[in-house]
C-alpha cells in the first residue's frame, strides 16, 4: 500500500506510544509521507522532560542514512523522525539497529484514535475507515476530550459532527438539525467532506434522528440547504386527500425527485412545522433572540410561498398554518362575510372564519393583520343587535359609554384597515364600516333631537336623570374622601372609545375599578357646546362656567375648601420635573401629602390638533404623557384616582376635500351661530355657555367649519357630549359606602367578545334542592308511564360533589359554599374559561376581598396535586382549564 500522509500530530502520537520502550534510541522510521505544510521541528514532553523533534521525509535509503548521520552527531537527546516508503529489507540492519523498535513503524489509525481519546478500547464500529479518517482529520487544537475506558461509536460520531460540520451533538434532534441547516457554513462544510464520510454521517443521523435526516441531508448534498425547510413546508400538500396528479408532480419536482419514503417525508414535514412553531414562540417573546427567530421564520415561509407560487400550488396550500399566502386567504375569507346581512348565519360563519384566521401561526406575529378583521367582525355582531331607542340625554350618554365607545373603537380600527393593500379585504371592511357608520349616524341624529329638547330646560336642580359635568367632583370625587384624598386626572378630550380601552388595560394592573351603580361606569354630560373652555372649567370648579387655566385652578381650590380640604390643580406646564425627575417636586410633594390633587393632561386633545390621533387605532396608559407616573405615585400613597374627561371628540374620517363646510357665524370647528342646516341642530338653554345662549352645532361627524385636523369637539354627537369617568382604587379592601367593584366583563358589551349574555352577568347561584329518594312504583303501575327525563347536572356541581373535592376542601380554612364554587366553575366554562379576578370575587360573594387572595383559596380547592386547573395571570384574568378540571376530578363526560 502507498504510504499514508501524516502530520506532526500523528508523529507525536507515535512517539508517545513508542518512546517508553525506545531504550535511548533517537531514530524513528515511519512508513508514511510527511505533510508538506506540517512543521519540521517541534518539541514533545516525555516524562516531564521536553525533547526536540526533527521530521524528515526521505523516500530513498541514501537520504535516510545521510539524515541519520547528520543528526546523530548533534549534541543533546533530540529525536529524528524519518517518514519513508522504503521497505525494511532495503534499509539494512545497521540502520534498523538504531531505529526505535528496530523496524519501520506503521501508522495504525485505530491506535492513534484510541490514544487521542485516552481510551483503552474502541467500539468495533469505530474502526471503520471513514470514521477513523474523520476523527484524525477533525481533532480540535486542544485535543479530543477524554472518553473513558471505551470510545463508543455514538461518542465518536458526535465528536466528528461537532468539529467537522458544526452540529451541536449535545442536543441533537430533528429541530436542532433543521436549525443547523439554516446556518451559513454548516451545510457547506458537510458537502466538503469526502463522500464516504458524508454517507457514514448521514446513516448515523438517520438512525438517531429518523427520516428527517435522510430527506434533509439529501437536499443538503444537492446544495439546497437554504430552501430545504421551504421545500418541506410545500411538500405538506401531499397529505391532502384527492390531490390532483399535477400537484403531486409539482411537489416531486421541488424535491428533485429524491427517493424519499412517505414516512420519511411526513417526518420531515412534521419536524419543520414543529421547528417553525418554536421559532414563532421565540419571536413572540421578543429580544435579540426573538428577532433572530422571527427573521429565520419569515425567510422560510416566504421562500415556501415563492416555491408554491412558482409550482402553482398556492391554492392547494390555502389551509397551511404558516404561509403568508394562506394568512391572506383566511383574511379574505373573513372580509367576504362582512358584506352579508348581519343575521345569525353570518355571525356564526364570521366567527368560524375569524377563528381560522387567529389559528394561523403568523397571526400573532402580525397582529395588525388580525386587529382590523376582529374589529370588523365585532361590528357585524353589533349590527345584528337591535337598536335601543334614545329617549333621554341621560340614557344616550350612558348607552354611548356602554356600547357606543366600543363601536367607535371598532370603527377606528376598521377605517385604518391593515398595512398591506388588498382590494378584496378593503372592500369587505368598507362595507361593514359604511353599514355601522350609517347606524351610528341615525343614533346621533336621534340623540341630537333629544338633546335639543333637554337643553332648553336642563339645570343642576333638574338634570333629567343625567350626571352633569359640573357634578362629577361632588358625586364621584367627594365620596372617595372616605378612602383618602383623591387624585383627579382630567384627560382633556378623552372620548368613550379611549376611556374603555384605557379601562381595559388599567384594571387588574393592579387597580380595581369601582362604581356607584353596580355594573356601570359613570358618564357625565358635557356643556354646550362641548368645548374645553366651558366643559373643563365647569368640571374643575363644580359649577357651570367658562374660565381659563387660572380660573380653573382657583375654582378647584374653592370647591374643595367648601368640603374643608386643601387642593391643588396642576396644568401641563407645571407637571414635568427637573433633570432626573419625571414629575415636578411640588407635585410629588402634594401627592405624598393629604391635599386633593388635580392634574390636567392634554395628550389626547393635542393629538387631535397636531394630526397624531388620525393614525392611532389604540390608546395605552403609556401613550398618555405622565399618566403612568401619576398612577404609580397615587398607588404608592394609597390614593383613589378619578380619571375623567371634560368632553369627548369625533375623528376626521373624510376621504374627500380638505375644505371646511361653508357656514355663517363660525366660532369654532364644531359650533357656530345662525340657523341650522342639514346635519345640524340649534341648541338653546341655560347649559349653552357660548353664543349668548344659542348655538348651532352639527350632529354629523363629517361636518367641520375650520381647517382639517385629526379630530374635533364642540358638536352635539354622543361621542362629544359624553364625558367618561373611571374611578380606580389601589385595592378593593376599603370601598366607599354603597360602592361596588366593577368587573371588566360588566363594562364590555356582549357582542364585543361574542360570548353569551349570561357569561358575564354576576348573579347569586340558585339554592340547591335536596335530592329526593326515588320511590319504587306499585307493581300495578309499572310500565304505565315513561320514565321522566333526567335533569342534567352541571360540571360545577359534579366537581363539588366529588370525593376529590371533598378531600381538597378539608385543607382549606373557611372555604366558600359548595354551591357558590359550582356556580363559579359553570360561569368560567360558559365564558370560555376566562373571567377577571374582580368578576370571580363578585361571583363568590366576596367583592370587597383582595381578588388575589380569593383566587389563591380557590386554587387550593381546584388545583389537585398542584396541576394548574385554575390560574391567574399578571393582567388579573382568572383562567380555568376545563380539560384538566375534568381529568383531575375524574368526571365522565357521558
Amino acid at each position: 500500500m502507498p504510504p499514508p500522509e501524516i502530520d506532526h500530530r500523528v508523529v507525536k502520537d507515535i512517539l508517545a506510544m513508542e518512546l517508553p520502550r525506545a531504550r535511548g534510541r533517537r531514530l524513528a522510521l515511519v512508513h508514511a509521507r510527511y505533510a508538506p505544510w506540517a512543521p519540521a521541528r517541534f518539541s514533545i514532553q516525555v516524562d516531564d522532560v521536553s525533547r526536540s523533534v526533527e521530521v524528515r521525509d526521505e523516500q530513498s535509503v541514501l537520504g535516510i542514512v545521510d539524515a541519520w548521520h547528520a543528526h546523530r552527531h548533534q549534541d543533546g537527546d533530540g529525536i529524528l523522525v524519518v517518514t519513508t516508503g522504503a521497505p525494511d529489507g532495503a534499509l539494512g540492519w545497521d540502520l534498523l539497529g538504531h531505529a526505535i523498535g528496530r523496524r519501520t513503524l506503521t501508522v495504525e489509525p485505530d491506535e492513534i484514535v484510541k490514544h487521542r481519546f485516552g481510551a483503552r478500547e474502541l467500539d468495533p464500529r469505530v474502526r471503520r475507515p471513514w470514521l477513523l479518517d474523520a476523527l484524525l482529520a477533525a481533532e480540535p487544537a486542544g485535543g479530543w476530550p477524554r472518553s473513558g475506558v471505551v470510545l463508543t461509536r455514538d461518542a465518536a460520531v458526535r465528536a466528528v459532527l461537532a468539529e467537522r460540520v458544526g452540529i451541536d451533538s449535545d442536543a441533537l434532534d430533528a429541530g436542532s438539525l433543521l436549525d443547523w441547516s439554516q446556518t451559513r457554513t454548516g451545510p457547506a462544510r458537510f458537502t466538503e467532506l469526502p463522500a464516504d464520510q458524508q454517507d457514514g454521517l448521514r446513516s448515523w443521523l438517520e438512525e438517531t434522528v429518523g427520516g428527517v435526516a435522510a430527506v434533509l441531508l439529501a437536499l443538503v448534498a444537492r446544495g439546497r440547504a437554504e430552501e430545504a425547510m421551504a421545500v418541506g413546508l410545500v411538500a405538506s400538500v401531499l397529505d391532502q386527500p384527492q390531490l390532483p396528479a399535477e400537484a403531486a408532480l409539482a411537489v416531486g419536482g421541488l424535491l428533485g425527485n429524491l427517493a424519499v419514503r412517505p414516512d420519511q417525508r411526513r417526518d420531515f414535514v412534521a419536524a419543520i412545522e414543529g421547528t417553525l412553531e418554536r421559532w414563532a414562540a421565540a419571536a413572540e417573546n421578543g429580544g435579540a433572540a426573538g428577532d433572530a427567530a422571527r427573521l429565520r421564520l419569515l425567510d422560510v415561509v416566504e421562500r415556501a410561498d415563492a416555491l408554491a407560487s412558482g409550482a402553482g400550488l398556492t391554492e392547494q396550500l390555502a389551509d397551511n398554518r404558516f404561509l403568508p399566502s394562506s394568512l391572506r386567504a383566511r383574511l379574505r375569507a373573513v372580509a367576504a362575510i362582512l358584506s352579508a346581512e348581519p343575521d345569525e348565519t353570518a355571525i356564526v360563519t364570521a366567527a368560524g372564519a375569524l377563528t381560522r384566521l387567529r389559528d394561523h401561526r403568523l397571526a400573532r406575529l402580525y397582529p395588525q393583520h388580525c386587529a382590523a378583521a376582529e374589529m370588523a367582525v365585532r361590528l357585524l355582531r353589533w349590527l345584528a343587535t337591535p337598536a335601543a331607542p334614545i329617549t333621554s340625554v341621560a340614557g344616550g350618554v350612558d348607552e354611548h359609554l356602554r356600547t357606543g365607545g366600543w363601536v367607535e373603537r371598532a370603527l377606528t380600527a376598521v377605517w385604518a384597515g391593515e398595512p398591506e393593500v388588498d382590494t378584496v379585504v378593503a372592500r369587505g371592511y368598507a362595507e361593514v364600516y359604511d353599514a355601522a357608520q350609517a347606524r351610528r349616524q341615525r343614533e346621533d341624529e336621534e340623540f341630537a333631537a333629544v338633546l335639543a329638547s333637554w337643553a332648553a330646560h336642563a339645570t343642576a336642580a333638574a338634570p333629567g336623570g343625567a350626571l352633569l359635568i359640573e357634578q362629577v367632583l361632588d358625586e364621584i370625587a367627594v365620596p372617595l374622601l372616605a378612602v383618602g384624598p383623591p387624585l383627579v386626572v382630567v384627560v382633556d378630550g378623552m372620548s368613550a372609545a379611549v376611556a374603555v380601552e384605557l379601562g381595559q388595560q388599567l384594571v387588574g394592573r393592579p387597580w380595581v375599578e369601582v362604581s356607584r351603580e353596580p355594573g356601570r361606569r359613570a358618564a357625565a354630560v358635557a356643556t354646550i357646546p362641548s368645548v374645553t373652555r366651558a366643559s373643563r372649567a365647569s368640571l374643575l370648579t363644580g359649577r357651570l362656567c367658562t374660565a381659563d387655566q387660572k380660573g380653573e385652578a382657583d375654582g378647584f381650590r374653592a370647591f374643595w375648601q367648601r368640603h374643608r380640604r386643601r387642593a391643588v390643580l396642576v396644568h401641563k406646564a407645571r407637571i414635568a420635573g427637573a433633570a432626573g425627575r419625571r414629575l415636578a417636586d411640588d407635585l410629588v410633594e402634594a401627592l405624598a401629602g393629604d391635599v386633593v390633587v388635580g392634574v390636567v393632561l392634554n395628550t389626547v386633545d393635542d393629538a387631535l390638533d397636531h394630526g397624531r390621533e388620525g393614525d392611532r387605532t389604540s390608546w395605552r396608559p403609556e401613550d398618555i404623557t405622565y399618566l403612568p407616573e401619576l398612577l404609580d405615585a397615587a398607588r404608592s400613597y394609597g390614593r383613589p384616582v378619578v380619571l375623567v374627561a371634560d368632553h369627548g371628540h369625533v375623528l376626521e374620517r373624510s376621504a374627500g376635500s380638505d375644505a371646511p363646510t361653508p357656514a355663517d357665524g363660525v366660532e369654532s370647528a364644531r359650533w357656530r351661530t345662525g340657523e341650522p342646516g342639514p346635519g345640524e341642530v340649534a341648541l338653546r338653554g341655560p347649559r349653552v355657555l357660548c353664543g349668548d345662549g344659542a348655538v348651532v352645532v352639527p350632529w354629523r361627524s363629517d361636518i367641520r367649519y375650520t381647517k382639517r385636523r385629526s379630530g374635533y369637539h364642540g358638536g352635539a354627537s354622543p361621542a362629544e357630549m359624553t364625558a367618561p369617568v373611571l374611578t380606580l382604587l389601589p385595592s378593593a379592601d376599603n370601598l366607599p359606602l354603597g360602592w361596588t367593584p366593577l368587573a371588566p366583563e360588566a363594562t364590555e358589551p356582549d357582542w364585543w367578545n361574542g360570548r353569551p349574555a349570561e357569561a358575564g352577568v354576576v348573579v347569586a347561584p340558585p339554592p340547591r334542592r335536596p335530592a329526593r329518594t326515588p320511590q319504587r312504583p306499585h307493581p300495578q303501575m309499572e310500565g304505565l308511564f315513561d320514565a321522566p327525563e333526567p335533569v342534567p347536572v352541571s360540571i360545577g356541581t359534579r366537581v363539588v360533589d366529588s370525593d376529590v373535592y371533598s378531600a381538597q376542601r378539608r385543607f382549606v380554612r373557611k372555604p366558600p359554599d359548595k354551591a357558590v364554587v359550582a356556580a363559579l366553575i359553570d360561569s368560567l366554562l360558559a365564558a370560555d374559561g376566562t373571567l377577571s379576578a374582580t368578576a370571580v370575587a363578585m361571583r363568590v360573594g366576596r367583592a370587597g376581598r383582595d381578588p388575589a387572595a380569593l383566587v389563591a383559596t380557590l386554587q387550593r380547592l381546584l388545583n389537585v396535586e398542584g396541576y394548574p386547573v385554575l390560574s391567574m395571570d399578571g393582567s388579573g384574568l382568572v383562567r380555568l382549564d376545563g380539560d384538566l378540571l375534568r381529568l383531575q376530578f375524574g368526571l365522565d363526560e357521558r
